[in-house]
Protein backbone atom coordinates (compact mmCIF):
# COMPACT_ATOMS: atom_id res chain seq x y z
CA UNK A 1 0.00 0.00 0.00
CA UNK A 2 1.30 3.46 1.03
CA UNK A 3 3.90 2.17 2.64
CA UNK A 4 4.92 -0.91 0.79
CA UNK A 5 5.67 1.01 -2.51
CA UNK A 6 7.96 2.84 -0.73
CA UNK A 7 10.21 0.34 0.83
CA UNK A 8 9.82 -2.00 -1.80
CA UNK A 9 11.15 0.62 -4.92
CA UNK A 10 13.97 1.08 -1.88
CA UNK A 11 14.71 -2.64 -1.18
CA UNK A 12 15.15 -3.92 -5.16
CA UNK A 13 17.48 -0.66 -5.72
CA UNK A 14 19.67 -1.96 -2.31
CA UNK A 15 19.72 -5.47 -3.72
CA UNK A 16 20.82 -4.10 -7.22
CA UNK A 17 22.78 -1.47 -6.22
CA UNK A 18 23.99 -2.72 -2.67
CA UNK A 19 22.57 -0.29 -0.50
CA UNK A 20 24.23 3.17 -2.60
CA UNK A 21 21.46 5.94 -3.25
CA UNK A 22 21.66 7.86 -6.13
CA UNK A 23 22.91 11.83 -6.36
CA UNK A 24 19.86 12.82 -7.96
CA UNK A 25 16.34 11.91 -9.16
CA UNK A 26 15.83 14.40 -12.25
CA UNK A 27 13.16 13.27 -14.40
CA UNK A 28 12.56 16.50 -16.32
CA UNK A 29 8.99 17.25 -14.71
CA UNK A 30 9.25 20.27 -12.27
CA UNK A 31 7.20 19.90 -8.81
CA UNK A 32 3.98 21.55 -9.16
CA UNK A 33 3.41 25.14 -7.83
CA UNK A 34 0.67 24.03 -5.55
CA UNK A 35 -1.53 21.30 -4.28
CA UNK A 36 -4.23 21.40 -7.26
CA UNK A 37 -8.28 21.95 -6.09
CA UNK A 38 -9.94 18.63 -5.52
CA UNK A 39 -6.88 16.60 -3.89
CA UNK A 40 -6.44 15.42 -0.58
CA UNK A 41 -3.22 16.35 1.49
CA UNK A 42 -0.79 19.63 0.93
CA UNK A 43 2.31 17.55 -0.03
CA UNK A 44 3.67 17.71 -3.90
CA UNK A 45 2.12 15.31 -5.27
CA UNK A 46 4.16 14.14 -7.70
CA UNK A 47 4.42 10.73 -6.69
CA UNK A 48 1.61 9.64 -4.44
CA UNK A 49 -1.53 11.82 -5.51
CA UNK A 50 -3.40 9.13 -7.10
CA UNK A 51 -2.55 7.00 -4.32
CA UNK A 52 -3.58 8.80 -1.61
CA UNK A 53 -6.67 10.46 -2.64
CA UNK A 54 -7.53 6.83 -3.42
CA UNK A 55 -6.98 5.74 -0.21
CA UNK A 56 -8.66 8.59 1.26
CA UNK A 57 -11.65 7.65 -0.85
CA UNK A 58 -11.74 4.15 0.72
CA UNK A 59 -10.99 5.00 4.10
CA UNK A 60 -14.15 7.37 3.42
CA UNK A 61 -16.19 4.26 2.22
CA UNK A 62 -15.79 2.57 5.35
CA UNK A 63 -17.72 5.10 7.31
CA UNK A 64 -19.99 6.17 5.01
CA UNK A 65 -18.81 9.49 4.35
CA UNK A 66 -18.63 11.12 0.48
CA UNK A 67 -15.97 12.71 -0.73
CA UNK A 68 -16.88 15.52 -2.28
CA UNK A 69 -17.46 15.66 -6.31
CA UNK A 70 -14.60 17.83 -6.91
CA UNK A 71 -12.09 15.49 -5.08
CA UNK A 72 -14.14 12.70 -7.69
CA UNK A 73 -13.52 14.53 -10.40
CA UNK A 74 -9.63 15.30 -9.93
CA UNK A 75 -9.02 11.45 -9.32
CA UNK A 76 -11.52 10.62 -12.88
CA UNK A 77 -9.40 13.52 -15.06
CA UNK A 78 -6.15 11.58 -13.90
CA UNK A 79 -7.21 8.36 -15.71
CA UNK A 80 -4.94 8.02 -18.87
CA UNK A 81 -6.30 7.38 -22.67
CA UNK A 82 -6.45 3.77 -22.18
CA UNK A 83 -7.14 3.41 -18.65
CA UNK A 84 -4.37 3.27 -16.91
CA UNK A 85 -3.35 5.78 -14.08
CA UNK A 86 0.45 7.46 -13.42
CA UNK A 87 1.27 7.96 -9.76
CA UNK A 88 0.28 12.00 -10.60
CA UNK A 89 -0.67 14.10 -13.80
CA UNK A 90 0.00 17.42 -13.31
CA UNK A 91 -1.10 18.37 -16.86
CA UNK A 92 -4.10 16.23 -17.94
CA UNK A 93 -4.21 17.91 -21.02
CA UNK A 94 -0.47 16.24 -22.13
CA UNK A 95 -0.70 11.97 -22.84
CA UNK A 96 0.21 9.99 -20.08
CA UNK A 97 4.32 8.95 -19.92
CA UNK A 98 4.52 4.88 -20.92
CA UNK A 99 7.58 5.34 -18.30
CA UNK A 100 5.67 6.17 -15.86
CA UNK A 101 2.14 3.98 -15.74
CA UNK A 102 1.77 2.89 -12.22
CA UNK A 103 0.10 -0.54 -11.94
CA UNK A 104 -0.39 0.26 -8.00
CA UNK A 105 -1.74 3.74 -8.39
CA UNK A 106 -4.23 1.91 -10.91
CA UNK A 107 -5.36 -0.80 -9.17
CA UNK A 108 -5.68 1.63 -5.82
CA UNK A 109 -7.93 4.49 -8.22
CA UNK A 110 -10.07 1.48 -9.34
CA UNK A 111 -10.64 0.43 -5.77
CA UNK A 112 -11.71 3.56 -5.22
CA UNK A 113 -13.59 4.61 -7.82
CA UNK A 114 -15.90 1.25 -7.12
CA UNK A 115 -16.35 2.29 -3.59
CA UNK A 116 -17.30 5.52 -4.60
CA UNK A 117 -20.08 4.30 -7.52
CA UNK A 118 -21.08 5.23 -10.73
CA UNK A 119 -17.87 4.86 -12.74
CA UNK A 120 -18.40 1.73 -13.94
CA UNK A 121 -16.58 2.85 -17.61
CA UNK A 122 -13.48 4.23 -15.86
CA UNK A 123 -13.20 0.95 -13.76
CA UNK A 124 -13.86 -1.34 -16.59
CA UNK A 125 -11.09 0.92 -18.70
CA UNK A 126 -8.56 0.47 -15.44
CA UNK A 127 -9.46 -3.28 -15.40
CA UNK A 128 -8.55 -3.78 -19.07
CA UNK A 129 -4.92 -2.27 -18.81
CA UNK A 130 -3.87 -4.02 -16.02
CA UNK A 131 -5.47 -7.25 -18.00
CA UNK A 132 -3.45 -5.92 -20.97
CA UNK A 133 0.02 -5.76 -19.13
CA UNK A 134 -0.03 -8.88 -16.74
CA UNK A 135 3.02 -10.65 -17.10
CA UNK A 136 3.87 -14.43 -18.52
CA UNK A 137 4.57 -15.10 -14.67
CA UNK A 138 0.82 -13.89 -13.92
CA UNK A 139 1.83 -11.26 -12.15
CA UNK A 140 2.73 -7.59 -12.22
CA UNK A 141 5.49 -5.21 -11.84
CA UNK A 142 5.16 -1.26 -10.79
CA UNK A 143 5.51 -0.30 -13.90
CA UNK A 144 4.98 -2.49 -16.60
CA UNK A 145 7.92 -3.26 -18.96
CA UNK A 146 10.59 -1.99 -16.33
CA UNK A 147 11.44 -4.99 -14.16
CA UNK A 148 10.06 -8.24 -12.87
CA UNK A 149 6.70 -9.02 -11.22
CA UNK A 150 6.43 -8.29 -7.71
CA UNK A 151 4.43 -9.71 -4.74
CA UNK A 152 3.46 -5.97 -3.63
CA UNK A 153 1.58 -5.09 -7.03
CA UNK A 154 0.79 -8.29 -7.71
CA UNK A 155 -1.11 -8.44 -4.38
CA UNK A 156 -2.71 -5.07 -5.22
CA UNK A 157 -3.83 -5.94 -8.83
CA UNK A 158 -5.53 -8.76 -7.41
CA UNK A 159 -7.63 -6.56 -5.02
CA UNK A 160 -8.49 -4.34 -8.08
CA UNK A 161 -9.48 -7.37 -9.96
CA UNK A 162 -11.86 -8.86 -7.16
CA UNK A 163 -13.27 -4.67 -6.52
CA UNK A 164 -14.04 -4.56 -9.85
CA UNK A 165 -16.09 -8.37 -9.66
CA UNK A 166 -13.06 -10.00 -11.63
CA UNK A 167 -12.52 -13.46 -10.24
CA UNK A 168 -8.57 -13.11 -9.83
CA UNK A 169 -7.91 -16.96 -10.12
CA UNK A 170 -9.16 -16.87 -14.27
CA UNK A 171 -7.14 -13.91 -15.23
CA UNK A 172 -4.34 -15.54 -16.94
CA UNK A 173 -1.14 -14.38 -18.76
CA UNK A 174 -1.25 -14.63 -22.33
CA UNK A 175 1.82 -16.51 -22.59
CA UNK A 176 1.96 -19.45 -19.98
CA UNK A 177 -1.45 -19.26 -18.69
CA UNK A 178 -0.54 -18.67 -15.38
CA UNK A 179 -2.44 -17.13 -12.34
CA UNK A 180 -1.67 -13.92 -10.29
CA UNK A 181 -2.14 -16.56 -7.49
CA UNK A 182 0.56 -18.83 -9.35
CA UNK A 183 2.95 -15.56 -9.72
CA UNK A 184 2.26 -14.98 -5.64
CA UNK A 185 3.24 -18.71 -4.94
CA UNK A 186 6.47 -18.28 -6.47
CA UNK A 187 7.75 -15.63 -3.82
CA UNK A 188 6.38 -17.78 -0.95
CA UNK A 189 9.69 -18.61 0.95
CA UNK A 190 9.88 -22.22 2.25
CA UNK A 191 8.64 -23.23 5.89
CA UNK A 192 12.47 -24.28 6.45
CA UNK A 193 14.36 -21.22 5.49
CA UNK A 194 16.03 -20.12 8.70
CA UNK A 195 15.25 -16.44 8.56
CA UNK A 196 12.27 -15.94 7.15
CA UNK A 197 9.81 -19.46 6.96
CA UNK A 198 6.44 -18.61 5.42
CA UNK A 199 7.51 -15.42 4.74
CA UNK A 200 7.63 -13.64 1.26
CA UNK A 201 10.00 -11.34 -0.98
CA UNK A 202 9.15 -8.70 -2.84
CA UNK A 203 10.91 -10.47 -5.25
CA UNK A 204 13.91 -12.72 -6.34
CA UNK A 205 17.60 -11.66 -5.47
CA UNK A 206 18.61 -10.20 -9.14
CA UNK A 207 21.60 -12.46 -9.19
CA UNK A 208 21.16 -15.18 -7.32
CA UNK A 209 17.28 -15.45 -7.48
CA UNK A 210 17.24 -16.77 -3.75
CA UNK A 211 14.31 -15.11 -1.77
CA UNK A 212 14.41 -12.71 0.72
CA UNK A 213 11.90 -12.65 3.72
CA UNK A 214 10.30 -8.92 3.35
CA UNK A 215 7.66 -8.21 5.84
CA UNK A 216 5.53 -5.71 3.64
CA UNK A 217 5.66 -7.84 1.14
CA UNK A 218 4.45 -10.18 2.85
CA UNK A 219 1.36 -8.16 3.91
CA UNK A 220 0.99 -7.21 0.46
CA UNK A 221 0.95 -11.19 -0.54
CA UNK A 222 -1.31 -12.38 2.16
CA UNK A 223 -3.81 -9.97 1.77
CA UNK A 224 -3.70 -10.67 -2.27
CA UNK A 225 -3.59 -14.95 -1.91
CA UNK A 226 -6.91 -14.14 0.05
CA UNK A 227 -8.36 -12.59 -2.65
CA UNK A 228 -9.11 -9.35 -0.65
CA UNK A 229 -8.14 -5.89 -1.74
CA UNK A 230 -6.78 -2.94 0.95
CA UNK A 231 -9.59 -2.30 3.02
CA UNK A 232 -9.95 -6.32 3.97
CA UNK A 233 -11.79 -6.92 7.31
CA UNK A 234 -11.24 -9.78 9.61
CA UNK A 235 -11.54 -13.16 8.26
CA UNK A 236 -12.88 -16.52 9.97
CA UNK A 237 -10.49 -17.26 12.65
CA UNK A 238 -7.05 -19.11 11.55
CA UNK A 239 -7.01 -22.26 14.02
CA UNK A 240 -3.89 -23.33 12.69
CA UNK A 241 -1.67 -21.10 15.15
CA UNK A 242 1.80 -19.83 13.76
CA UNK A 243 2.95 -22.98 12.47
CA UNK A 244 4.67 -23.14 9.21
CA UNK A 245 3.11 -26.02 6.42
CA UNK A 246 4.41 -26.80 2.54
CA UNK A 247 2.19 -24.11 0.50
CA UNK A 248 0.42 -25.86 -1.45
CA UNK A 249 -2.39 -23.41 -2.35
CA UNK A 250 -2.76 -19.59 -1.62
CA UNK A 251 -4.87 -20.05 1.51
CA UNK A 252 -2.08 -22.13 2.71
CA UNK A 253 0.33 -19.51 1.69
CA UNK A 254 -1.41 -16.92 3.56
CA UNK A 255 -1.54 -18.29 6.54
CA UNK A 256 2.27 -19.11 6.29
CA UNK A 257 2.89 -15.37 5.74
CA UNK A 258 0.56 -14.30 8.78
CA UNK A 259 2.29 -16.38 10.65
CA UNK A 260 5.75 -15.14 9.76
CA UNK A 261 4.02 -11.37 10.66
CA UNK A 262 2.36 -12.78 13.60
CA UNK A 263 6.04 -13.81 15.18
CA UNK A 264 7.55 -10.86 13.88
CA UNK A 265 5.38 -8.27 15.46
CA UNK A 266 4.97 -10.46 19.15
CA UNK A 267 7.38 -8.97 20.77
CA UNK A 268 7.19 -5.04 19.99
CA UNK A 269 3.90 -4.97 18.39
CA UNK A 270 5.42 -2.77 15.61
CA UNK A 271 7.70 -4.01 12.80
CA UNK A 272 10.65 -1.86 11.89
CA UNK A 273 11.92 0.42 9.12
CA UNK A 274 13.34 -0.99 5.93
CA UNK A 275 14.37 2.20 4.61
CA UNK A 276 18.18 1.97 3.96
CA UNK A 277 19.95 4.38 6.41
CA UNK A 278 17.29 4.79 8.87
CA UNK A 279 17.71 3.78 12.33
CA UNK A 280 16.25 1.52 14.13
CA UNK A 281 12.83 2.69 14.66
CA UNK A 282 8.66 1.90 14.40
CA UNK A 283 7.52 1.43 10.70
CA UNK A 284 4.00 2.75 11.27
CA UNK A 285 2.67 1.96 7.81
CA UNK A 286 3.69 -1.31 7.06
CA UNK A 287 2.66 -2.16 10.53
CA UNK A 288 -0.91 -1.05 9.45
CA UNK A 289 -0.98 -3.83 6.66
CA UNK A 290 0.30 -6.18 8.57
CA UNK A 291 -2.48 -5.68 11.00
CA UNK A 292 -5.33 -6.09 8.13
CA UNK A 293 -3.37 -8.96 6.57
CA UNK A 294 -3.47 -10.43 10.12
CA UNK A 295 -6.84 -9.50 10.52
CA UNK A 296 -7.98 -10.66 7.04
CA UNK A 297 -5.98 -13.93 7.31
CA UNK A 298 -7.94 -14.81 10.51
CA UNK A 299 -5.16 -14.09 13.89
CA UNK A 300 -7.05 -11.30 15.60
CA UNK A 301 -5.45 -11.62 18.66
CA UNK A 302 -1.79 -10.52 16.83
CA UNK A 303 -3.61 -8.45 14.78
CA UNK A 304 -5.21 -6.53 17.96
CA UNK A 305 -2.30 -5.85 19.98
CA UNK A 306 -0.49 -4.23 17.08
CA UNK A 307 -3.31 -2.38 16.56
CA UNK A 308 -3.51 -1.33 20.16
CA UNK A 309 -0.28 -0.15 19.61
CA UNK A 310 -0.92 2.21 16.43
CA UNK A 311 -3.84 3.76 18.84
CA UNK A 312 -1.57 4.51 21.24
CA UNK A 313 1.55 5.69 19.04
CA UNK A 314 0.79 6.32 15.37
CA UNK A 315 -1.48 9.17 15.34
CA UNK A 316 1.28 11.92 15.55
CA UNK A 317 2.70 10.05 12.60
CA UNK A 318 -0.57 10.55 10.75
CA UNK A 319 -0.84 13.93 10.94
CA UNK A 320 2.20 14.61 9.84
CA UNK A 321 1.62 12.10 6.48
CA UNK A 322 -1.65 13.22 5.58
CA UNK A 323 -4.21 11.62 4.31
CA UNK A 324 -2.79 8.08 3.20
CA UNK A 325 -1.52 7.78 6.35
CA UNK A 326 -4.91 8.54 8.06
CA UNK A 327 -6.60 5.57 5.77
CA UNK A 328 -4.16 2.79 6.27
CA UNK A 329 -4.71 3.46 9.92
CA UNK A 330 -8.61 3.80 9.47
CA UNK A 331 -8.30 0.27 7.42
CA UNK A 332 -5.90 -0.95 11.09
CA UNK A 333 -9.15 -0.64 12.76
CA UNK A 334 -11.62 -1.60 10.94
CA UNK A 335 -10.50 -4.82 10.56
CA UNK A 336 -9.73 -5.49 14.05
CA UNK A 337 -12.97 -4.13 15.66
CA UNK A 338 -11.81 -0.38 16.70
CA UNK A 339 -13.42 2.49 16.70
CA UNK A 340 -11.68 5.00 13.76
CA UNK A 341 -13.40 7.66 15.49
CA UNK A 342 -11.79 7.64 18.89
CA UNK A 343 -8.53 5.51 17.84
CA UNK A 344 -6.24 6.67 20.84
CA UNK A 345 -8.34 9.88 21.49
CA UNK A 346 -7.75 10.77 17.71
CA UNK A 347 -10.95 10.82 15.48
CA UNK A 348 -9.25 9.44 12.13
CA UNK A 349 -12.44 9.92 9.92
CA UNK A 350 -12.91 13.76 10.80
CA UNK A 351 -8.71 14.03 10.31
CA UNK A 352 -9.08 12.29 7.67
CA UNK A 353 -11.80 14.59 6.16
CA UNK A 354 -10.11 17.66 6.93
CA UNK A 355 -7.11 17.16 4.72
CA UNK A 356 -9.44 17.75 1.59
CA UNK A 357 -12.52 19.61 0.65
CA UNK A 358 -15.39 18.93 2.88
CA UNK A 359 -17.44 15.90 1.85
CA UNK A 360 -21.01 15.23 0.50
CA UNK A 361 -21.72 13.53 3.67
CA UNK A 362 -21.30 13.33 7.53
CA UNK A 363 -19.78 10.21 9.23
CA UNK A 364 -21.80 7.53 10.26
CA UNK A 365 -21.79 6.47 14.20
CA UNK A 366 -19.95 3.09 13.02
CA UNK A 367 -17.62 2.24 10.40
CA UNK A 368 -19.95 0.56 7.00
CA UNK A 369 -19.19 -3.16 6.86
CA UNK A 370 -16.87 -4.23 3.84
CA UNK A 371 -18.12 -4.11 0.26
CA UNK A 372 -18.81 -7.82 -1.47
CA UNK A 373 -15.24 -8.42 -3.49
CA UNK A 374 -18.05 -7.93 -6.26
CA UNK A 375 -19.25 -4.60 -6.07
CA UNK A 376 11.00 -2.75 -11.84
CA UNK A 377 12.05 -1.82 -11.20
CA UNK A 378 15.00 -1.49 -12.53
CA UNK A 379 16.71 1.81 -14.04
CA UNK A 380 15.01 4.44 -14.56
CA UNK A 381 11.49 3.13 -12.98
CA UNK A 382 13.30 1.86 -9.51
CA UNK A 383 15.43 5.14 -9.02
CA UNK A 384 11.93 7.13 -9.86
CA UNK A 385 10.38 6.15 -7.04
CA UNK A 386 13.40 5.48 -4.59
CA UNK A 387 13.51 9.37 -5.35
CA UNK A 388 10.26 9.69 -3.44
CA UNK A 389 10.37 7.39 -0.86
CA UNK A 390 13.98 9.57 0.22
CA UNK A 391 12.61 13.11 -1.24
CA UNK A 392 8.99 12.46 0.76
CA UNK A 393 10.69 11.36 4.07
CA UNK A 394 8.77 8.49 3.94
CA UNK A 395 11.70 6.62 6.32
CA UNK A 396 9.34 5.91 8.98
CA UNK A 397 8.01 3.76 5.98
CA UNK A 398 5.04 5.58 4.30
CA UNK A 399 4.66 6.97 1.41
CA UNK A 400 1.36 6.18 -0.23
CA UNK A 401 -0.02 3.67 0.92
CA UNK A 402 1.69 1.23 -0.27
CA UNK A 403 1.81 0.61 -1.81
CA UNK A 404 2.90 1.12 -4.20
CA UNK A 405 2.29 -0.91 -2.30
CA UNK A 406 10.56 -2.28 1.10
CA UNK A 407 11.58 -4.56 -1.26
CA UNK A 408 7.18 -0.84 0.48
CA UNK A 409 5.27 0.73 -0.68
Amino acid sequence: MTVRRCAAALAAATAVLGGAAPAAFADGTPPPAAVPPGLYGTKDPQYDGVFRQSLAFLAQEKANVRPAEQAVTWLTGQQCADGSFMSFRADTTKACDATKLDTNATSAAVQALVAVGGHTDAVKKGITWLKSVQQDDGGWPYTPGMGGSDANSTGIVIGALAAAGEKPADVKSAKGGKSPFDALLTFALPCDDPAGAGAFAFQPDPKTQKLYANADATAAAVTGALGKGLTATAGQADTKGTACEKAASPEQAAHNGAAYLAKTLAPTGFLKSAMPGATDQPDFGNTADAVVALAADGMAQQAKASADWLSKNATAWAKENGPAAYAQLIFAADATGADPKNFGGTNLIQSLNATGPAPQAAATSSPSAEKSESKSNDGISVWWFVGVCLVAGIGVGFLISGRKKNQQL
